[in-house]
């Protein structure tokens, strides 16, 4: 990176749209100037396993024959909780100028109903305002997932700068599999076009034929046998999701679909339909439909309780307590231990 005098020193890549977040980042680290000396110069940590003894040693270091460092600290939205005020905002504030912090706040944005806004960092946390007070020094940049009717043009848009073409109807019908899941839909959009070879848009029987509604209908089939309290079917299905997919996709995805649940039951609970749960929520209209089906099956505690404890699975697999196939086997047995109970 050339020239720091007043470059920002702390950037907060804040949102749910995790392809924005690895865009910024990229563009960060191509500007960090000779390829040979980036990995001497460029640390990057999970504030979720991270002590904060090495994010200091990473921040506060010297970068070795150029101008700054550039430190990603991932998962920081979980250093954000109470309490955090009086650790972090110090640190922040008083970071060399040689230094780049990235803080990568992976969030969640409810649209309605009683917990309306960003879900880890609300409007009343501390941090709004540090970023206001210290103005150039920090940057803030949204990374959001695009509403649902603007994926058509975000697909066509992702397209074409990877060298591609989508037919028009082609872009409506991916938008509808994947609603607004920009990390699905990238994966998808890079495999129509290899299988066209790049050479001839993509058209709609080319996303009928290779994307799968939703990206995850196996997901939605085993949380069904967990609904139903069928859970030897959910663990046979889960054995073939093994066998199919990345382990820490899979968990992620599965982690997504109770989010998903919870936000569901709340619009059930205020009286909403599944069309106004397409609506709220930015999801694909069978999506919604088959969202609503199965959070009639648990009740809002039930789901609140089981992902929590999904958020325990993942963050003992993070620490190396277990496996993410050992996690996901512990959870789909738990949740049949609980079969007996009511949802």
């Amino acid at each position: 990176m050339s020239e720091n005098t007043e470059k920002p020193v702390v950037y907060i890549l804040h949102g749910d749209d995790l392809v924005e977040v690895k865009k910024f980042i990229d563009a960060l680290v191509a500007r960090m100037g000779d390829p040979t000396l980036i990995e001497l110069n460029f640390s990057r940590l999970d504030a979720r396993t991270t002590p904060d003894s090495d994010l200091r040693t990473a921040a506060l270091a010297m970068p070795f024959l150029a101008e700054r460092r550039l430190v990603v600290l991932e998962q920081a939205q979980t250093r954000l909780g109470k309490g955090s005020q009086e650790k972090l905002e110090p640190f922040l504030s008083h970071l060399p100028e040689t230094t780049a912090l990235v803080l990568v706040i992976v969030d969640e944005f409810i649209p309605g109903g009683a917990h309306r806004g960003w879900q880890a960092l609300p409007q009343a946390h501390w941090l709004w305002p540090w970023i206001e007070k210290v103005g150039t020094k920090a940057l803030y940049h949204a990374c959001r997932q695009p509403l649902l009717e603007d994926m058509p043009g975000w697909i066509k848009k992702k397209a074409e700068g990877l060298g591609g073409k989508f037919a028009p109807a082609a872009t409506r019908a991916l938008a509808d599999h994947t609603g607004s899941d920009t990390q699905v839909a990238l994966q998808e959009i890079t495999k129509l076009l290899t299988y066209v070879d790049f050479k001839r848009p993509v058209e709609t029987d080319d996303v009928e034929l290779l994307t799968a509604p939703g990206g995850q209908v196996n997901v939605f089939d085993m949380v069904d046998a967990l609904a139903e309290g069928n859970s030897n079917r959910a663990m046979r299905l889960l054995q073939g999701l093994l066998d199919e997919s990345d382990t820490v996709l899979l968990f992620g995805m599965i982690v997504r679909q109770f989010r998903l649940l919870i936000q569901a039951r709340e619009v059930l609970d205020e009286g909403g339909s599944a069309e106004s749960m397409s609506r709220e929520l930015g999801i694909a209209p069978f999506v919604a439909k088959k969202l609503s089906g199965q959070a009639a099956g648990f009740s809002m505690s039930r789901l609140r309780q089981v992902y929590h404890r999904l958020l325990e699975l993942d963050e003992g697999s993070k620490s190396s307590q277990w496996t993410p196939e050992l996690a996901l086997e512990l959870f789909v047995a738990e949740m049949k231990v609980e079969s007996a109970s009511p949802y």
